[in-house]
């Protein structure tokens, strides 16, 4: 009987099999969909944008359309939705360059015929994610700021906060302490503030961009605008606020004077060392960012590459996919913190050696500790 039973299963799992692959190997869809270029599907998630785009259904895509403000060069100021260019490949004179040097810009024709940018302070995508970013890190601070506040209105100026407050305070603590006065030194109060607003800046925005959802999705540290002007922020609190012994170090250097005088090698090497360092902090958070966006969406795009390769192969891949993708947004998620953590390391680093003293007065100093 177990026999016969067993016999059974066989045969049943068999020719299930065997109508998968069949199914596989001779069913054609009825109307025959164009490949799916993946290049384009990516790029086109990490890209700005005029629209947010939220799905798409067989007719038509959803979307926020977000207002577009332009000044054309000769026809003066502009104001209407970006629903227009979604409807019409034109609207009031100016189109979306779906190629060449403007390509995803909003550009326009001008009296000679060609094609020209106007003066643009469209909110986009990209811009509606910072004012986004901008107001939720401003209410965390400032709630915890009013919390404290209100114990303080109390006495209870021991009590330590709960929820998202605590979150929020062992975040700031960890590093206010751990990192900023160990690195920046005695300085570290002055500088605190900006370092511990580019910490959470790019931390929130790095998890934001993880989330699929609006107002999440969107490729706000990928960009590599928005990384260049943390970088930027940074060389000026770099050298702007640097003391003597810093710009002594990079002027006239303690070398030999032929290197110094009367080719200015030192000097040279020194002014491209000022410039490399905002640099590397521009790119390599601009680079994870974007590569890490670049690996989910190409994971995920093996759904939609197996379709035509039948059923079977297709969910398989489709199992693969979302395993290999929740890894991969889980190590994003470290990968979130540990780029903030970085970024804002360097930072420190940089302040810190543009804010140290005399070596004269450390070496006299190690000597009379020594003594002691």
């Amino acid at each position: 009987m177990q026999a016969t039973r067993r016999s059974i299963l066989i045969v049943l799992s068999f020719a299930c099999v065997m109508m998968a692959g069949r199914t596989a190997l001779y069913a054609t869809p009825a109307k025959v969909r164009p490949p799916v270029d993946v290049k384009h599907l990516i790029l086109e998630h990490l890209k700005d944008s005029y629209h947010w785009h939220l799905f798409s259904t067989e007719e038509k895509d959803i979307g926020i359309p977000l207002p577009v403000i332009v000044r054309s060069r000769e026809r003066g100021w502009f104001f209407f939705l970006s629903s227009h260019l979604m409807e019409k490949e034109e609207y009031e004179g100016f189109y979306i360059a779906g190629e060449g040097r403007y390509e995803g810009k909003l550009v326009e024709t001008d009296l000679q015929g060609q094609e020209v940018r106007p003066f643009d302070l469209s909110i986009t995508k990209d811009v509606l994610a910072l004012f986004f970013s901008c107001g939720l890190l401003m209410f965390l601070v400032l709630s915890l700021a009013k919390w404290y506040k209100k114990q303080e209105v109390h006495g209870k100026s021991e009590a330590v906060p709960s929820g998202l407050m605590g979150v929020m305070e062992w975040f700031i603590m960890s590093i206010h302490d751990g990192m900023i006065k160990k690195c920046v030194g005695k300085d570290y109060k002055r500088y605190a503030p900006y370092l511990l607003t580019a910490f959470f800046f790019i931390f929130l925005n790095n998890v934001l961009g993880l989330i699929p959802l609006f107002p999440g999705g969107a490729n706000l540290t990928g960009n590599i605008t928005i990384t260049f002007g943390l970088a930027f922020f940074t060389l000026v609190a770099v050298n702007l606020f640097g003391n003597k012994e810093y710009w002594k170090e990079i002027l006239w250097p303690d070398v030999p004077v032929f290197m110094k005088v009367p080719v200015p090698i030192m000097q040279i090497i020194e002014f491209f060392g000022i410039m490399t360092k905002p640099m590397a902090l521009m790119i390599r958070l601009f680079a994870n960012i974007f590569a890490g966006h670049i690996v989910i969406l190409a994971l995920t795009s093996l759904v939609f590459l197996t379709v035509a390769m039948g059923p079977v192969i297709n969910v398989s891949m489709s199992a693969v996919s979302v395993l290999f993708s929740v890894f991969m947004l889980a190590l994003e998620l470290l990968v979130a913190y540990i780029q903030a953590y970085v970024f804002t390391m360097l930072s420190s680093i940089f302040i810190g050696l543009s804010r140290q003293g005399s070596h004269k007065v450390k070496t006299s100093y190690a000597v009379e500790t020594n003594k002691k």
